[in-house]
């Protein structure tokens, strides 16, 4: 890390000093409401770099601040389950803000703005590109550097209009538990359809769940079985599954109290509309002299995005991918001022930024992953997305075109 940048200890250092200054809060008695005021935003995936020291040689042609969070004294807080929606202040926000809000809030929505892509999505690397690194990943593993690395493709395109409209046909396409759109202001945003927590804390109680094993959804539901059985019982999958296992025990031990981490969820099927995954839990309970920054520190990135050992596979990541990820592989994240946290794998995630909207996919390359099916399996996770954007390409006349992305594979040779 070049000496004029910014330690990430001393980021996380302002981080808690802004929430000591925010104050405490607590909900109304009776309330469980995850956020009473603090932090929110995001620490991209190149944030890494100002944790570890690691080679900085992909382009970074985004030019995208590597972590970005908000300091905030109100929310509007909907519990889905429940159907109600709260608007939640801290204690320092005075009388005057409050009702200025409640009227900003009561105004009536702008009036709606359109969103467009100027052309279909196209890849940043060609197929002999992405054979040739996985080739070379395989090399590595073979001479006993690694055990893992996860490889990520970016898929391009340019945009106009405001990215919220998109994020909108994005969610309905394909809802995810940790969906978040952050504006980054003037028509630009991440956008962000994860269905990965990264790190939970709660009360000292900490949890990450990484995913690591993909199928894609079946046309049949008898197809949708097959892959998801297939999934389930793929030793392949199960084995880079339980190496980033013992990677994040290793990550959450480093902040959490002595034989407290422990693994109560392995192996498990989550179903997505476009993809299965397979799923494990870590959790482990905080050491009396460490907080959730500590936790960050040592735990950020995910290991399920990077591959085993980290610090090796973040080396090979840099040195082939040809580009920085930027938000992709980081994390979104909400931290409030009692220390509770939640946080994403900011996969499926799409950046909207300088007239250009960016997507990524990728997955964790072991000694017998085939490259093909790799290289389907990096499209077959943002298809969805990127078919769903395809909607808003316009056509030379103006109007737009409904069809797919130019994403699929050419035919196997």
């Amino acid at each position: 890390m070049p000496e004029d940048l910014e330690a990430g200890s001393m980021f996380f250092t302002r981080l808690k000093e802004a929430l000591e200054q925010l104050g405490p809060a607590a909900p109304p008695l009776g309330m469980d409401i995850p956020f009473c005021g603090g932090l929110i935003g995001y620490l991209s995936y190149d944030f890494g770099t100002r944790l570890e020291r690691l080679p900085e040689t992909a382009s970074d042609d985004l030019h995208l601040p590597p972590a970005q969070m908000g300091l905030y004294d109100w929310a509007l807080v909907t519990d889905h389950c429940t159907r109600a929606t709260y608007v939640v202040f801290h204690p320092s926000a005075t009388a005057e803000r409050q009702a200025d809000l409640c009227t900003r809030l009561q105004a009536s929505a702008p009036a709606k703005t359109d969103f467009r892509l100027r052309r279909a999505f196209s890849r940043v690397i060609t197929e002999g590109q992405y054979r040739t690194a996985i080739e070379q990943i395989q090399a590595y593993i073979t001479a006993g550097d690694c055990y893992q690395v996860n490889y990520a493709q970016r898929f391009s395109s340019e945009y106009g209009g405001d990215p919220w409209y998109a994020y909108q046909a994005l969610r309905s396409a394909c809802p995810t538990p940790f969906s978040a759109y952050l504006s980054l202001g003037d028509d630009q945003a991440i956008l962000s359809l994860s269905p990965e927590r990264f790190i939970a804390a709660d009360s000292g109680h900490v949890e990450t769940r990484p995913i690591k094993g993909t199928r894609p959804r079946g046309v049949t539901p008898e197809d949708d079985r097959a892959f998801a059985d297939d999934l389930l019982h793929s030793e392949k999958d199960r084995a880079e599954n339980l190496m980033i296992v013992d990677l994040l025990r290793n990550d959450l031990g480093r902040s959490c109290a002595p034989g407290t981490v422990r693994v109560p969820e392995l192996f498990s099927l989550e179903s997505y509309p476009n993809v299965h995954h397979l799923v494990s839990s870590v959790q482990g309970m905080l050491a009396p002299d460490k907080d959730v920054f500590d936790l960050l520190a040592g735990s950020f990135p995910g290991g399920s995005i990077t591959g085993a050992p980290k610090i090796r596979a973040m080396e090979i990541i840099d040195e082939l991918e040809p580009t920085c990820r930027g938000p992709y592989c980081g994390s979104i994240l909400y931290l409030d001022v009692r220390g509770r946290m939640d946080s994403s794998i900011s996969i499926r995630t799409l950046l909207a930024w300088n007239g250009q909207i960016h997507c990524w996919g990728g997955g964790g390359i072991v000694a017998d992953s085939e490259w093909r099916s790799e290289y389907e399996e990096s499209i077959t996770k943002v298809r969805v997305l990127l078919e769903t954007l395809s909607q808003f390409v316009a056509e030379p006349g103006g109007s737009q075109d409904t069809r797919a992305a130019n994403i699929a594979p050419p035919p196997c040779k």
